[in-house]
């Protein structure tokens, strides 16, 4: 099979195969890969990033930062991969773009500059492509606006483009997010260093820590605060100086799900994953699967201090497994949100109904995925009930090959994908140039494991 690009082939063509076997690196944490940017942008000297994710929504980062007047040099990487130099006079060196900011496909690029322009004595324009046009941005909006910046959308302030016009310094706030969501949580954190005092942001349920952790490698103090009912606070002080440093990004856990699951349903298979992120904030899906029965063993090495992100690494070795249905419930969805469509995958070859419940927030991702995720695994012979915002996967039943639409979602390209590795027959994946937003060698890697 010849790999999909986002200008290549509509359609995408995956065989079962007899066994798994590889050895993968995965590209750079794509979170990770977004933040380090941004924060080099907002630091003075010389950042230098490697490792970084080399998919389009980072490349659409990358190219925000320098349309703000830092210099960003692309250094060549391996495989999914890339480097980075960023020089940045920080960011009262920062510059008003003399046109539109392109997010492309990236919501993420799209909600933290909002933050990051809020803050800035400037006005400039987010926007993407249509997919992103129908991503929600009132949920950033208010928290930005209460800070003193003023902020449009279109649509009664409901969806991109979105208009910034920052103020500094911003008023300081204290305040819940609406959602769980650490894109919100990071938006309004990187406002508030541009803010006059301390700025808290409250969480109902504790979301990825990644722009935390980053900030405290750059020596800006971030606060946490547990309450007993599970809701966590962050706290940020204004004034703050973001220093340069290089650092080293490691693999995605997100894109390492696929493969995860990949080998756990397959009858003959073992997959070594080599160097992913293992931040207790995002490996949901590791022990989601190891609650499922998922054979995956961690060999961890290095505790993430003198990387410049300050995340946990491991190796992690899956095999074939016999899986157990499971009971999701709100908080652990969102700790596993993008993980959602690869474990209803996964739920499909488990012995029982696996209930997934409270998972509103994918209508809201590069497409509608929970409708996207029930489609498509309908079209491969799984039974999959959708009611509201649940969804109740009944395993044991064999998937056939069939015809599936990624919707131009990168996640749902890769989910019916991985299930054409199991289901007999040929799997026909529509739009499979999608995949290339997180993961450009993903195909590559796919024939690879095949070996």
């Amino acid at each position: 099979m010849n790999a999909p690009t986002a200008a290549g082939p509509s359609v995408a063509h995956v065989a079962a195969s007899a066994r798994l076997r590889a050895e993968l690196r995965l590209p750079g944490d794509k979170s990770i890969s977004h933040r380090a940017l941004i924060l080099a942008a907002l630091a003075t000297g010389e950042s230098l990033i490697e490792g970084a994710g080399d998919g389009a929504d980072v490349r659409s980062t990358a190219g925000i930062v320098a349309a703000l007047g830092a210099l960003v040099e692309r250094l060549p990487g391996d495989g999914s991969t890339v480097g980075y130099r960023v020089v940045s006079q920080g960011a009262d060196g920062l510059s008003e773009p003399d046109r539109i900011l392109d997010c492309g496909n990236s919501g993420t690029s799209l909600r933290l500059f909002s933050g990051v322009l809020a803050g800035l004595p400037m006005t400039a324009v987010l926007d993407g492509d249509d997919s992103l046009r129908r991503r929600p941005v009132a949920r950033i909006i208010e928290p930005l606006r209460s800070m003193g910046a003023v902020l449009h959308g279109r649509r009664h302030d409901s969806l991109p483009p979105l208009t910034v016009v920052g103020r500094t310094p911003l008023r300081a706030i204290d305040v819940a997010t609406s959602v769980p969501s650490a894109q919100v949580k990071s938006a309004i954190l990187l406002a508030g260093l541009r803010a006059d005092g301390r700025t808290t942001v409250h969480e109902s349920v504790a979301t990825r820590d990644h722009m935390e952790r980053m900030l405290r490698a750059r020596g800006v103090p971030v606060e946490r605060a547990d309450a007993p009912d599970g809701s966590v606070a962050w706290t940020v002080a204004g004034g703050m100086t973001v220093r340069a440093v290089t650092e080293r990004v490691p693999g995605d856990v997100s894109a390492a799900a696929f493969w995860l699951v990949a080998a756990a349903i397959h009858p003959d298979a073992e997959l070594l994953l080599r160097d992913v992120g293992v931040n207790p904030s995002r490996r949901a899906i590791i022990d989601i699967l190891r609650s499922m029965g998922a054979d995956i063993e961690e060999r961890p090495h290095g505790d993430g201090l003198d990387d410049g992100v300050g995340e946990p690494l491991a190796d992690l070795i899956v095999r074939s497994s016999s899986l157990r249905a499971v009971d999701l419930g709100p908080a652990e969805v969102a700790t596993a949100i993008d993980e959602i469509p690869v474990l209803c995958l996964a739920a499909t070859a488990a012995t029982g109904t696996t209930v997934i419940r409270g998972a509103g927030e994918l209508r809201n991702k590069e497409s509608d995925r929970i409708s996207g995720t029930a489609a498509g695994l309908r079209a491969l012979g799984a039974r999959i009930e959708v009611d509201g915002d649940d969804l109740h996967v009944h395993g044991g039943t064999p998937l056939h090959g069939g015809e599936t639409d990624s919707l131009d979602d990168h996640r749902l390209a890769m989910t019916f994908a991985i299930a054409g590795l199991v289901a007999t027959g040929r799997t026909s994946i529509g739009r499979p140039g999608s995949a290339a937003v997180s993961y450009p060698g993903f195909f590559d890697d796919l024939e690879r494991v095949r070996a």
